[in-house]
């Protein structure tokens, strides 16, 4: 997958902080080699997260973010340092751009405070070394790098450096390519999206088909009314049946026993790193009473159709599965709620235009509140009866599930 073909979610995310007019923007444009943030004299001109996906070698396509000053003040500064705090949630790396003249302050040490207590990795580059009064920035420590985002000195440096705070010796991480083997046939069965542009296939469905072609196998794709009489005449047993959570239970019907079922929702839950919190959170769905809040979050933010499957479809399956009449409340984009003590569970989306680290930090943010946490295609599968089926490829999940 190139360049321009990565989706964002699946690019290491690279935040820039720092105070005000450390020349943060500045950096940006020098890493980038173009005017890609917005750069002035007058303190705070970044008043919101700006996002830029280019490429970083050898790290490869990357997603770059602007912050506002972490030391901005007022009402509307406090708002925009709040913003700057929200994007070390997906934050797979940091830089601390420091102006060498001023030199670290009280402001740069809290945010190496945070960056360690959320365990991201993170560089100091002494920004605008050029100068004369440069020579001796306070706070310069030996691991620290002395930059000129002017005269481009050390950007190159730069860039390694933050291309080896992103662990490249990790394992490429897989949709399902450790589940096909090549030469095998994948069903994907893909209802027509009423959300999705016209001519479109959603994200999900996109990812999957490239990941399936990836691993040298075939995707052969059905809408939902097509899948049983396709299966009886492909004359050969695909390796899995892939569904959109909405069709689960017509998926379920059509595809014999003999033959692995699961969701592109339960995919991204253990892509994203997420699948074994979601499945023991879905149990809070048979112990709500009436009145319970109820959270449904999703990642992305679209138009909503009439028969919208997180506003609308969700809360309907629950009442009828539970009996109860629950609150619910809702949520999207970047608009996770900080405090989600007043909710009996967390049902999430797939999270695919959201990267692993911000899946996993709302998970946690969830668990740290003793609040269950779940997703869209495992709250399905539940109501419908059909988990342990959707979950049977992965051995320790299922194993998890039978020991209740």
């Amino acid at each position: 997958m190139g360049l321009n073909d990565t989706p964002s979610a699946n690019r290491p995310h690279i935040g820039i902080f720092g105070r005000r007019n450390a020349g943060k923007s500045s950096v940006i444009n020098a890493i980038t080699g173009q005017e890609t943030a917005i750069v002035s004299e007058i303190r705070g001109t970044t008043t919101d997260p700006v996002y830029k996906a280019m490429e970083i070698l050898p790290l490869g396509p990357v997603v770059l973010i602007d912050t506002p000053g972490i030391d901005d003040e007022g009402s509307l500064g406090e708002q925009r340092v709040r913003r700057a705090r929200q994007v070390l949630n997906k934050t797979d790396a940091a830089v601390l751009v420091v102006d060498a003249c001023s030199g670290k302050t009280g402001a740069d040490e809290e945010l190496c405070r945070l960056f360690e207590e959320k365990g991201t990795p993170y560089l100091t580059a002494y920004n605008k070394s050029d100068l004369p009064d440069a020579a001796n920035p306070a706070g310069l420590g030996p691991g620290d790098i002395r930059i000129s985002a002017k005269t481009l000195h050390n950007i190159g440096e730069l860039k390694e450096r933050i291309a080896a705070l992103i662990k490249s010796d990790e394992p490429k991480l897989r949709l399902l390519g450790d589940l096909i083997n090549p030469s095998d046939f994948v069903v994907l069965v893909t209802p027509i999206d009423k959300a999705a542009p016209k001519g479109r296939l959603i994200l999900p469905q996109q990812q999957v088909i490239r990941d399936v072609l990836e691993g040298d196998a075939a995707a052969i794709v059905v809408k939902e009314y097509e899948l049983r009489e396709t299966l009886e005449t492909l004359g050969k047993k695909p390796s899995l049946v892939i569904t959109d959570s909405q069709v689960f239970a017509k998926a379920a019907a059509d595809t014999p026993p003999d033959i692995p079922l699961t969701s592109f929702s339960i995919l991204f839950a253990r892509y994203k790193g997420t699948l074994a919190a979601s499945v023991r959170g879905v149990r809070a769905l048979d112990r709500l009473e009436d009145g319970d809040r109820l959270l449904i979050a999703e990642g992305c933010t679209h138009h909503r159709q009439c028969d919208d499957i997180g506003t609308v479809k969700l809360p309907r399956w629950i009442r009828n599965h539970t009996g109860k009449q629950p609150d619910f409340a809702f949520c999207s984009g970047g608009d996770f709620p900080e405090d989600l003590s007043p909710f009996r569970l967390v049902i999430h989306c797939g999270g695919c235009m959201l990267n692993g680290r911000e899946m996993l930090r709302r998970e946690a943010q969830a668990q740290e509140q003793g609040v269950p946490f779940t997703n869209y295609g495992i709250t399905i599968a539940h109501i419908q009866g059909i988990l342990k089926r959707s979950v049977a490829m992965f051995p320790h999940i299922l194993m998890e599930l039978e020991g209740d």
